[in-house]
């Protein structure tokens, strides 16, 4: 039986009777879990845009600001967390990025009790500088492990634990964080001040238990990580003077900038697209909110069986060749969405995460291909690039608040199209390198 990539490459490394043998196991299963924990979070905030919009009584553009403040967290941390892992390691990046992961979900606590909005928004920064870390840290430690000609289907296969994070912070949101309770400015204005102090007050006040639980399990996790071995390959002691030298080498990777840009397009689309999907369905299906995140949760199961397909499709197409593929459909998908819209349009863009599933991590690995010792940074280029979540979120909420939700998805339709420019561009470099 043929083993799992990562694994055929720890037993490469470590044949039997050797010492070292099994030594990272509990490393690499850490590391494949932390996939999980970010994808956690990350969609978790899809339903706090939904939450939030009913509790502080905010606009689409107001609700945007839970992905602005998220993702500018991972771009100013990005460039440190790569600083850290270069010289200390993978244990004490991750160890860092799980503690303050934990810190921010706790922080959720005294901003239900204060009630405020901008308090929230905090304790996500915290959570995003958290994830930057992991983030900075896990991708390129899976893309190290093995043969560098497999090493996007090795971190597709890694980020297979992403989409389940992702599907369980949506059942967490939809069950324990979304009440079903709906009132429209009408009902609103016929209750008495304390009882409609009330209702908000209940509203802010169902985030806190989701995110104290998990900010136990994460913080177990960090003490975890900090008991276990991780590669001592992964730290570097450059001469004086060179990691600056190095860390401007990578603007002069073409391949790398170039998927600095997809990925910044990518992360938006992605990041704007499933924020706005319990918005879409509520406009254009007329569901309710929990209806609204059963969508939403549709679209996370088909992301996260795309990402099994697309990755087993890697043994027989290229990666780069599978991109241009997937891009090329969810660019259809959207702009069907955006323009069409209704319940047929709900159903194209739910369809649209199916084909999304592979694209970060295939972006992600072809940036880093080749990079040798400049592989690490080039990844915190690469994760700074998460920005995208933030500015075309921001961007959507802009234009739903002027032309509606439905126009909306025009921009994501937009970033499909410079990620399908991407994958044209890499599969014609490959052509030239071979």
């Amino acid at each position: 039986m043929a083993l799992p990539p990562m694994i055929e490459s720890q037993a490469a490394r470590h044949p039997a009777g050797e010492p070292d043998g099994g030594r990272y196991v509990t490393a690499l299963v850490i590391t494949v879990c932390l996939f999980f924990l970010w994808g956690m979070a990350n969609n978790l905030n899809d339903i706090l845009i939904a939450q939030f919009r009913k509790a502080f009584a905010l606009s689409d553009f107001g609700t945007s600001f839970v992905q602005q403040v998220f993702y500018f967290g991972y771009f100013v941390v990005a460039i440190p967390a790569s600083s850290v892992m270069r010289r200390f390691g993978y244990k004490t990046a991750i160890v860092t990025g799980l503690t303050l992961y934990g810190c921010g979900a706790l922080l959720f606590y005294p901003a239900a009790i204060a009630g405020m909005y901008q308090l929230f928004l905090l304790a996500l920064f915290v959570i995003a500088c958290g994830l930057a870390f992991l983030e900075t840290s896990a991708n390129p430690l899976m893309t190290e492990l093995g043969d560098p000609r497999t090493a996007a289907r090795r971190l597709n296969w890694a980020q297979a634990a992403n989409p389940l994070g992702a599907i369980t912070g949506i059942l967490v949101g939809r069950n324990f964080i979304l009440s079903g309770i709906e009132h429209d400015e009408r009902s609103l204005a016929a209750m008495s001040d304390v009882a409609r102090a009330a209702f908000y007050r209940a509203e802010v006040q169902a985030v806190v238990m989701p995110y104290v639980a998990i900010a136990v399990v994460v913080l177990l996790f960090a003490v975890a990580a900090a008991l276990v071995p991780f590669p001592r390959g992964s730290v570097e002691q450059p001469a004086e003077g060179q990691s600056s030298a190095r860390f401007a080498d990578v603007f002069r990777r073409p391949q790398l900038v170039a998927a600095v840009i997809a990925q910044f397009f990518y992360v938006g689309a992605q990041v704007g697209l499933w924020s706005y999907t319990i918005r879409y369905a509520q406009a254009n299906a007329g569901m309710g909110e929990r209806a609204g995140a059963d969508a939403l949760f549709v679209s996370l199961v088909l992301f996260a069986g795309g990402r099994f397909v697309g990755t087993a499709l890697m043994s027989r197409i290229a990666p780069v060749a599978l991109l241009a593929v997937f891009s090329a459909i969810t660019l259809v998908l959207a702009a069907f969405a955006g323009i069409v819209g209704g319940t047929i349009g709900l159903y194209a863009l739910v369809a649209a995460s199916l084909f999304m599933s592979i694209q970060f991590p295939t972006i992600f690995a072809l940036g880093v291909e080749g990079l040798g010792p400049l592989r690490k940074a080039g990844s915190s280029l690469i994760v700074m690039a998460i920005i995208g979540g933030a500015a075309l979120t921001a961007l959507m909420g802009w234009v739903s608040d002027r032309a509606g939700i439905t126009h909306a998805m025009l921009v994501p339709a937009a970033c499909f199209t410079a990620v399908f420019a991407f994958a044209l561009y890499a599969r014609g470099s490959t052509a030239r390198v071979s």
